[in-house]
């Protein structure tokens, strides 16, 4: 950091918070809504929907990959090498979302909604939403090479999200469903639900803009380790599978979103038509914003105590634990169902908090074993990652709604209990074994941390 660059502060915590809060306006409406959008209004089957979006996250392999060294072999500006593609690429990032979510074009032959979706979704997704990702990501590291104000980024990048949820998944419910009479259950409606993808477009590009204003890069990557002819995409390719904590960390993404994201995706349905009751949906975010801020005020000191894996372990197989109980108990009541829910997000959100952190860890890890610091292609390879999870709860979910014979038209007792059981028992198995991933894989443990963090303030000390 130079004479003129201000200090680490609430700023640059703010600024973080608004990226999430910017990037879950359209990731969490996309992984929470997108299905349910296609399935009961464009009309598409749901395992068609999980399929385009695993065909996206072949696509997204390629586009990560690509912009994580984008970014590394990017020359750094006054504005820092990250900052100014959060600006450049917010515009189109929301207007891709906003497209994916017309409505109006319901009437429309299939193979045309089919296509429609695979476009639209392709560009928000794989070309757009990556170009801003992967740069907001990796940023982190460049804020502050402390480990305690990393760990506050994560913290902070959590509460946006958890910001966004709070909006999307609880306001979602109450504009744009309405009840259908005749079917008995609540339903969407097309023409709010288009202008609640307008809204959050808008409010994303806000966000983003607020987030490059607010934070500033202090730590810069050595020129000469940018623009290194040996630092080609195979050699960072053939660097990352011999390493052991990002592989680790990749698998447990999968699965943490594969557990996460099929339980918010599944509220959708188990809500609305196993409790024909979609307002409930506000509440239990309610109860998961609840959660979250208990999580948000212990996970920081749990953590620089005990460790970040450590903690992930615990609060992890305590969610896990939890969900697993909800599919034997089975409650009729909505609110019983909520409560254990609620109890489960006390432990997500412990592992929500610190999981931002973990992935700098990495990047320090895979600095001190490859000799080179590359943020972009070590954050692009997480970010993968975690589409590869939204995909597999998409296709998992979709595979499993159609195999129980889901039809919005033709509830029966039947698939109101398979939906049940794919709310439960599909984010239990997840969790637990996220868990397991971390405790007996990952090898980033605090002590492994704390000396490699000794590591890196002496090879910078000296290079100084």
């Amino acid at each position: 950091m130079n004479d003129k660059e201000r200090i680490f502060g609430i700023k640059d915590k703010l600024g973080y918070l608004f990226g999430d809060l910017g990037n879950d306006f359209t990731f969490l409406f996309s992984s929470s809504f997108l299905m349910k959008f296609y399935t009961d209004i464009m009309g598409v089957s749901a395992g068609v929907v999980g399929i385009v979006m695993m065909v996206a996250r072949i696509v997204d392999a390629f586009t990560d990959v690509a912009m994580g060294r984008i970014c590394d072999k990017s020359k750094t500006t006054s504005n820092g090498k990250f900052r100014p593609w959060i600006r450049r690429m917010s515009g189109p990032v929301a207007i891709a979302s906003f497209l994916m979510y017309q409505g109006s074009l319901s009437d429309m032959p299939y193979y045309f909604k089919v296509v429609y979706l695979f476009v639209t979704y392709i560009l928000w997704g794989s070309v757009f939403y990556t170009s801003i990702n992967i740069p907001y990501g990796s940023m982190a590291s460049s804020i502050s090479p402390e480990p305690g104000d990393r760990q506050s980024l994560s913290t902070f990048r959590t509460l946006g999200g958890m910001l966004a949820g709070a909006i999307v998944t609880a306001g979602v419910p109450l504009i744009a469903f309405k009840k259908d009479t005749a079917l008995g259950i609540d339903v969407i409606d097309s023409t709010r639900f288009t202008i609640a993808a307008a809204v959050f477009s808008l409010l994303a590009v806000i966000c983003y803009l607020l987030c490059f204003s607010l934070t500033t890069e202090r730590v810069h990557s050595t020129p000469t380790a940018e623009a290194s002819a040996d630092n080609n995409v195979f050699v960072m390719l053939k660097n990352a599978l011999k390493n052991r904590a990002l592989i680790s960390i990749i698998a447990a993404s999968v699965v943490m979103l594969l557990a996460q994201l099929t339980m918010q995706q599944m509220a959708n349905y188990v809500y609305p038509v196993t409790y024909s009751n979609a307002k409930m949906i506000s509440l239990s975010t309610v109860l998961m914003t609840g959660g979250m801020a208990i999580a948000a005020i212990v996970a920081k000191p749990l953590a620089h105590r005990f460790g970040k894996a450590e903690v992930s372990v615990i609060s992890n197989l305590f969610a896990g634990v939890v969900t697993l109980l909800l599919y034997f108990v089975r409650p009729e009541n909505v609110y019983v169902f909520i409560a254990f829910q609620g109890v489960s997000w006390i432990g997500l959100g412990v592992f929500a908090m610190v999981s931002w952190a973990l992935i700098t860890d990495v990047i320090d890890y895979s600095e001190i074993r490859n000799g080179i610091r590359e943020d972009g292609s070590v954050y692009a390879l997480y970010s993968f990652a975690r589409k590869l999870g939204q995909a597999a709860s998409s296709g998992v979910s979709g595979a499993l709604l159609s195999f129980i014979g889901y039809d919005a038209e033709n509830i029966t007792a039947k698939i109101k209990d398979g939906i049940f059981d794919i709310a439960t028992l599909v984010p239990a198995i997840g969790l637990i074994l996220l868990a397991a991933i971390l405790w007996f894989w990952y090898p980033l443990h605090k002590k492994q941390v704390d000396e490699n963090v000794r590591i890196l303030k002496d090879k910078h000390q000296n290079n100084q």
